[in-house]
């Protein structure tokens, strides 16, 4: 422990004698009987700089942080002192009240990987399903990036037909098609200096596949109805829910546009793998109102797998805020299917209590397809509260529909 320790923690620490775990973390002994990296103990392995990201107790409570620990050297080669650099992350939380919020291992292994991909210029793909805040580890890789004093440009690929793909991408020119009268900037150059979000890339039409390809691979591309080329100055990150290597193997995306964007892929943790993390973000959903939990709620709510992940759980949260008249939401308040025998009970229109399909086993494609047809013609409520009540996001339940329905049924 030193001085540096001292006057950051403001504790009232022996030189020398106090241990960094135990005022740091609040540990008996190192990080590394406490399921932690200890830097200290790789790098007196390896004699090279380590970088670990920890949970760290600091005045204002805990903090995500960055420790950095590289060792000075001797003329032999020998380990004469080290030097540490801590740095705070600001752009994930490790308590209530942040927009990026967790401490579950898996979401710290989660943000070492942002944190060590943020500070490069390679392209980042993020995989997960939908719901586990892609979009939020995309603002995150900006945020700790060289470039985030630049902007921040979200593109939703799934939304966009192919001709509207290539306008709103690159812009088009004065003149270029019936009703361009001006010229409008594109989001290429929007994002000039910043980072360039391409959310759901798996469904970038193959045809314009190979025209983003050029972009990444030239670093150069033409608006639309231009004859001039424009140099492209940004970072990439994208985002999909859909296996790319299967969609490689069957031809539906090009296999060299998957090896470019796939440089440093991360997995985004489902919901259901971070369980511990319930409390927090309920806590964090909750910030702002008096009302809280009981614990057979939470208990409730940390048994359930979340197939919509944290959108889910905050669709649920905000449904109990206004069901409760109180201060305690009580499980009562949650919704049916989440309560004890009720979760393994035949769901409203399953097997056995109206299901409109018999005792066929489909695939779960199918199932997927059949059931979105069938919410799309029993409950005609607007999209945004149908997507509320589905638990995705209003773009996911525009795609997903526009994939289950026959052209003739949407309406």
């Amino acid at each position: 422990m030193n001085e540096a320790y001292r006057k950051h923690y403001e504790a009232s620490l022996e030189l020398g004698h106090d241990r960094c775990f135990a005022v740091s973390h609040g540990y008996q002994s190192p990080c590394d009987e406490n399921g932690e990296q200890c830097p200290l103990r790789s790098c007196l392995s390896s004699k090279r700089n380590e970088r670990v990201v920890h949970i760290h107790h600091g005045p204002d409570g805990v903090e995500y942080v960055d420790v950095e620990l590289r060792p000075l050297l001797d003329e032999r080669g020998a380990i004469e002192g080290f030097v540490e650099l801590i740095a705070p992350i600001t752009h994930a939380s490790a308590r209530a009240g942040g927009s990026f919020v967790g401490r579950s291992a898996a979401f710290t292994e989660m943000l070492e990987l942002i944190q060590r991909g943020a500070r490069s210029e390679v392209p980042i793909l993020l995989l997960g399903e939908s719901g586990t805040g892609k979009e939020l580890a995309a603002r995150a890789i900006h945020d700790a990036s060289p470039r985030s004093k630049g902007a921040f440009v979200p593109v939703e690929c799934s939304g966009l037909g192919e001709a509207l793909f290539e306008s709103e991408l690159f812009g088009h020119a004065r003149g270029s098609f019936t009703g361009a009268h001006a010229r409008k900037r594109g989001l290429v150059e929007a994002a000039t200096g910043g980072t360039l979000f391409l959310d759901e890339i798996g469904d970038v039409p193959p045809a314009l596949q190979v025209k983003l390809l050029r972009v990444l691979e030239s670093g150069m591309y033409r608006p639309v109805g231009d004859i001039e080329a424009r140099s492209a100055d940004f970072r990439l990150v994208c985002a999909t829910h859909r296996d790319l290597d299967s969609m490689v193997r069957d031809g539906s995306f090009r296999r060299d546009l998957y090896f470019r964007i796939n440089t440093f892929p991360i997995a985004m943790p489902p919901l259901r793998e971070r369980r511990e993390d319930i409390p927090l973000l309920c806590d964090t959903l909750l910030a702002g109102s008096a009302k809280r939990l009981s614990k057979e709620a939470m208990s409730l709510l940390q048994q359930h797998d979340f197939p919509g992940n944290i959108r889910e759980l905050r669709n649920i949260v905000e449904r109990a805020v206004l069901l409760t008249d109180g201060v305690i939401i009580e499980a009562r308040h949650l919704p049916a299917y989440l309560g004890g025998a009720r979760t393994s009970a035949p769901a409203p229109n399953g097997p056995g209590n109206g299901w409109p399909w018999g005792e066929e086993l489909l695939p779960l494609e199918e199932v997927e397809r059949r059931y979105l047809k069938w919410v799309h013609e029993t409950h005609p409520s607007d999209r945004k509260t149908l997507a509320e009540r589905l638990g995705v996001s209003e773009r996911t339940l525009y795609r997903k529909l526009r994939q289950a329905l026959e052209p003739g049924d949407q309406h």
